[in-house]
């Protein structure tokens, strides 16, 4: 199953989006890369420290080029502004915040190729969690990753 179609599948689990939002919100967390990590341990494929370190290098570009920006345009255009029309307002945010999901979606696509091909069993997705969590960041939000491990699909 191509990351796109799994990670799409995993989001919509139940309590899956929350675990994310929590993550991305309280922890700095980048979703693509977790759900890409998840992914990898779900299909069998172990990357090795050069492919975690490419997979957060190509990740760490698009979040401070593309997905920081927007998400940063679409939370502003949530508030009410004086002299703005709510639906005009709604309108553009709608727009920001597709295409903030295309280049979230193009930075999944960008991380797949970076997948080694799979070589084993599926494994439990909490070590391929905190794996590329280390890398991305100094601190590792372990409960965090252990509910977002808990509600991904088996």
């Amino acid at each position: 199953m191509s990351l796109w179609d799994w990670a799409v599948a995993a989001y919509a689990a139940d309590g899956v989006a929350d675990a994310c939002l929590e993550l991305q919100d309280t922890a700095g967390q980048n979703i693509p890369l977790l759900l890409w990590a998840a992914w990898c341990a779900a299909e069998g494929r172990a990357p090795d420290e050069d492919a975690l370190e490419a997979a957060s290098d190509t990740a760490r570009a698009w979040q401070e080029t593309a997905i920081a920006p927007l998400r940063a345009v679409r939370r502003a255009l949530k508030s009410r502004a004086p002299d703005l029309d709510d639906a005009d307002r709604e309108a553009v945010r709608s727009r920001v915040k597709a295409v903030e999901l295309e280049a979230e979606r193009r930075l999944l696509t960008a991380l797949e190729t970076l997948a080694p091909s799979s070589t084993g069993p599926r494994k439990p997705p909490l070590g391929a969690l905190v794996a590329i969590a280390r890398i991305w960041s100094p601190i590792t939000p372990r409960a965090g990753l252990v509910r977002l491990a808990e509600r991904l699909p088996a």
